[in-house]
């Protein structure tokens, strides 16, 4: 049973009703960020309750130690934790010597939890009986600012409903916080200084190992019934704590409000020595801006994301709601502004999975930024990995690989490998591929050649040094094979010619052998420039070329499919549908040993191939594929329904294409996989979006335009979105009888519509 307390709504994810053990999932799916620092829905106020704090900060991380039973040569020696930073929206409230806590209050009622989507911010209201009595109102309101993204903002009210009160808030800042995912029990950060000026507190505090410098600082102000009060403070301060106490005598039905403004002044963006006063120079602007013009602010900017980013889905509020709330969510994870960031897996929403990257970036969230963005956005996710090609070079030397040979990190928070499980560290070398494939797909978009002459073929070069290395001779095959690999299904491991990853390394070879020679004819500096830094021969064209003409995929005769893996056809091939609901998730069902032996799929694997070269096969294929291999995928991967999605409705199979759109874009509102406490998957969000843009949209690009074959599913009565394609926004919207294009600026746009060149003018509707 999938959780259902979400109340479907356009535009919000709404909670009503207090219930204590939801407390958490909705501390994920509420979470917010800007970008540059994200946090969880905790409450401002004290819950003894069961929470999960968290404040995260961009590109902030702790290199914990690796923790294995046995030590094997070439594991890298720590794991990158994304670290619980200070935190800063902590108010302690009471009111007649009673703390506010509502899990020790008598009554609560009234309760509701709003994530506002369309304006970006998080929302509480209740009422509630506290022990000693006295009833109150309490609202709240919380966002982190786009424009000044150091900052956040919170706006709280309460209001006494029975009786005149004495009433107290105390603002603080923490730094004295742990992670919920840690090794060792490390102590991630050390304190500096704890200091105060006038109504502003602030935490100076840096990293263990990584030495990031960050400042916490706070400011308060207070109002009763909207007129702005003065009120002395009493400090109360540790060695990792500072908190002001405001207290004054309030009314029956009078609102007192405090308006907080707090934040992160880093090392990453500043110098160390100058963090406190950087932190000033913002409280100031921000003091002098006011709460209100910063969340106007802040509707505005929303609403420019939402102008070009939205779908719109008619007759469908779970389908619109869950596609605003992935697409929200990519939002507050990355801004496209820092070319050091990229998407974590959790982003800022909990601390699972450790490092900020991983191959679901090149794979999954690249076309979203290169359509809903300026395309320079795209740009910087490819740049941080050029930016990471020396670490990639290190990486494979540690496992012997030589030659300028590049090995991408499965994880990483600088390009170094911090990812400590044999199968996945050493042996899913897909990831590898995936870099050369974003960097194909940018080009084959955006149009900007640019990029590989400039930086990608520097990287394509040392991912084809790697797969030359990797692949052996075998002289039974008489082919080039890949041994000792996992496949994107983790539920095979150490397999032998995985297909997807032989086909990904021939193709990254032979792509590497095109590039080369279109950059030496059309770039002659800057290949002169490449061969310098690269020590690039042709002689290593020619081997790569060969490899790669002669590689050994396993296929069936008898099913007349591609094999995941050599020896696939061994396993006892029982179908997923066979499978007691008793024993699913497998994951957490069954030994690893069992998993690992049965036939089952965790996600897309070979089917993976046939989404990224769809090109290079029939719709026969793919039919006789999907046939074959949907049925053993239990989808237990968030990224799994989303390459299925497109494929069924490839296949026109719209019924399963909208399922699994539906658990793709839910998969957290509805808790399918029994973890949303945990924080929520951002990265497979970019992939419910495509599910929408290039399942039912259709979109593709070919003949160097952009395609479409629009298909709707029955629960839809339409649906809408916008692409930003080389400089022109173009909006498609899709009706049960018509398919509607035009263009937000630009000129006349040709396009293909299921095979037929149209041409979108530069004003009104073209419909077909």
């Amino acid at each position: 049973m999938n959780q259902d307390y979400i109340i479907p709504s356009a535009w919000s994810i709404l909670e009503e009703g207090f219930e204590k053990d939801r407390v958490t999932s909705s501390e994920s799916l509420m979470s917010i960020g800007n970008g540059a620092m994200g946090q969880r829905a905790n409450f401002e106020e004290d819950y003894s309750g069961k929470t999960f704090q968290g404040s995260y900060i961009g590109g902030i991380y702790y290199p914990d130690k690796t923790r294995v039973g046995w030590w094997k040569n070439g594991y890298p020696e720590y794991f990158a934790k994304v670290i619980n930073a200070p935190s800063w929206i902590g108010i302690k409230v009471v009111i007649d010597d009673e703390k506010l806590d509502l899990n020790k209050c008598a009554s609560v009622s009234d309760f509701r939890r709003e994530l506002n989507m369309k304006e970006g911010w998080l929302g509480r209201s209740f009422k509630a009986t506290m022990q000693n009595g006295v009833e109150i109102k309490v609202s709240a309101q919380r966002f982190l600012s786009l424009e000044h993204d150091e900052i956040g903002a919170i706006k709280y009210k309460v209001t006494p409903l029975n009786r005149d009160v004495t009433m107290s808030y105390e603002p603080y800042l923490d730094s004295g916080i742990t992670n919920e995912d840690t090794n060792w029990d490390d102590k991630f950060w050390n304190t500096l200084s704890v200091s105060e000026k006038d109504n502003r507190a602030y935490i100076q505090a840096h990293t263990m190992k990584t030495e990031f410098h960050v400042c916490t600082a706070m400011d308060s102000t207070f109002t009763v019934d909207g007129r702005p009060i003065s009120l002395s403070l009493q400090t109360n301060q540790t060695e990792t704590y500072i908190g002001h106490r405001y207290e004054t005598d309030i009314k029956e039905g009078e609102v007192f409000a405090i308006h907080k403004i707090a934040g992160y002044i880093t090392s990453f963006n500043h110098d160390k020595d100058a963090l406190k006063e950087e932190a000033n120079k913002v409280l100031d602007t921000i003091s002098e801006l006011g709460y209100d013009a910063l969340f106007k602010k802040q509707q505005e900017d929303w609403a420019a994301i939402w102008g070009m980013s939205d779908i719109v889905i008619e007759g469908d509020v779970k389908a619109q709601q869950g596609i605003r709330f992935n697409i929200m969510q990519l939002n507050q994870t990355y801004s496209g502004k820092d070319s050091r960031l990229n998407i974590g897996p959790k982003g800022f929403t909990g601390e699972k999975y450790g490092g900020s990257t991983y191959w679901d970036t090149e794979a999954y969230c690249i076309p979203f930024y290169m359509a809903t963005k300026d395309q320079q956005v795209a740009r910087n996710l490819l740049t941080y990995r050029y930016n990471h090609l020396e670490k990639a070079i290190e990486n494979a030397e540690k496992l012997g690989f030589k030659d300028g040979a590049a090995l991408y990190p499965m994880v990483t928070m600088n390009g170094e490998e911090c990812h400590n499980e044999w199968e996945i560290t050493f042996e899913e070398i897909h990831r590898n591929g995936a870099m050369i494939y974003a960097i194909y797909n940018y080009v084959r978009y955006t149009g900007d050649y640019s990029y590989i002459p400039e930086k990608g073929l520097e990287v394509i070069i040392g991912v084809a040094r790697f797969w030359k290395q990797r692949a052996t001779f075998s002289q039974q095959k008489d082919k080039y094979v890949i041994l000792g690999v996992t496949g994107p299904n983790e539920y095979e491991n150490n397999v032998n010619n995985n297909f997807y990853t032989n086909y990904l390394a021939k193709w990254c070879l032979d792509y590497a052998v095109e590039q080369a020679k279109k950059v030496s004819k059309d770039y002659a500096s800057d290949y002169k420039r490449i061969l310098d830094k690269t020590a690039l021969k042709e002689d290593e064209l020619k081997t790569w070329k060969e490899v790669a003409d002669r590689m050994h995929f396993p296929y069936s005769e008898e099913k007349g499919v591609y094999l995941q893996q050599d020896n696939f056809l061994d396993k006892e091939l029982i179908t997923v549908d066979q499978l007691p609901k008793n024993q699913r998730p497998i994951n957490q069902k069954w030994s690893w040993d069992r998993i690992l032996r049965s036939p089952y799929i965790k996600q897309a694997d070979t089917l993976q191939c046939l989404y990224f070269f769809e090109n290079h096969f029939s719709e026969e294929q793919l039919e006789k594929h999907f046939d074959f291999y949907e049925p053993f995928t239990v989808h237990e991967s968030s990224l799994s329904p989303c390459v299925h999605s497109i494929q069924a409705a490839k296949l026109d199979r719209m019924e399963q294409a909208y399922t699994f759109y539906l658990r793709t874009s839910r998969l957290d509102l509805d808790d399918y996989n029994k973890e949303v406490h945990e924080g929520l998957h951002i990265t497979s969000m970019a992939g419910t979006w495509m599910s929408v843009i290039e399942g039912f949209g259709g979109m593709r690009i070919k003949e160097d335009k952009l395609s479409f074959e629009p298909k709707m599913p029955d629960a839809w009565d339409g649906f809408s979105f916008k692409i930003n394609f080389r400089g022109q926004t173009l909006k498609i919207s899709v009706a049960k009888d018509k398919v509607g294009f035009s263009l937000d600026q630009g000129d006349a746009l040709d396009i293909l519509v299921n095979g037929k060149e149209i041409r979108v003018q530069a004003e009104g509707v073209t419909e077909i």
